[in-house]
């Protein structure tokens, strides 16, 4: 089967699938908390200020910050969905790599810096504590239930890059002016909404296709029995 088909049936299965398994809705803020961290990260590095944060019940977030305009300012509003897509894509490096400890004291540490520094809405300092409180008890639990709980984040995390994209297509071509980053990046740079829209949504693809073709691969490699060689002594 195409790989590129391969990975959007996955995709569409896995979303889903997940919404079976219980309280799962709650855990999609992992994608908001890194897409906002994204644009705090980026304004810090260019030398802006970032004012606070916002989590929100709906999964979706907003972050307050001040920069000097211009091309500082694209790269702020780039931020956000491409650091979504491409921690959706560490998340499976990690598991790959046999390091899923990393990926969740990773997380913690996102939480935290945030709870500390940025976030002061109730919902969303409610969330992160009790989200970087869960991720502590899974790095002492057994090794399947954090293997599950991994798992679990890593794809609701790529979903809801994929999808966060896809719907932000949607409402660019429905409503350009209520389509967030893209917005802003079509008044900073006079590229129509949409274009920056469907190219989030092809980067969140292109990095769902290497974090599911890794997984694939990883998948296929442990299931293969070891082969053991005998050689004959004289």
């Amino acid at each position: 089967m195409n790989n590129w088909l391969k990975t959007i049936l996955f995709l569409i299965g896995s979303v889903f699938l997940t919404r079976w398994i219980p309280f799962s809705s709650l855990f999609r803020n992992l994608d908001t908390m890194i897409h906002e961290f994204g644009h705090a990260v980026v304004t810090l590095l260019l030398s802006g200020r970032v004012l606070r944060i916002e989590l929100y019940t709906d999964h979706s977030g907003v972050t307050y910050s001040a920069i000097q305009a211009g091309f500082r300012s694209v790269l702020v509003a780039l931020a956000g969905y491409t650091s979504a897509s491409l921690f959706a894509l560490l998340l499976f490096w990690f598991y790959v790599k046999g390091r899923k400890d990393w990926g969740l004291i990773l997380s913690t540490a996102v939480a935290v810096v945030m709870l500390a520094l940025y976030v002061r809405g109730s919902f969303g300092m409610l969330w992160l504590t009790g989200f970087a409180c869960l991720n502590m008890i899974m790095l002492l639990a057994g090794n399947g239930i954090r293997t599950f709980y991994y798992l679990l984040l890593s794809f609701l995390t790529l979903e809801e890059s994929v999808v966060g994209a896809l719907y932000l297509v949607f409402a660019a071509a429905g409503s350009p002016a209520s389509a967030g980053d893209a917005t802003n990046l079509a008044h900073l740079t006079g590229i129509p909404t949409v274009i920056w829209a469907v190219l989030f949504l092809a980067f969140a693809l292109i990095c769902a296709k290497w974090a599911l073709g890794a997984f694939f691969q990883s998948s296929r490699s442990l299931g293969r029995p070891r082969q053991t060689e005998f050689v004959e002594k004289e």
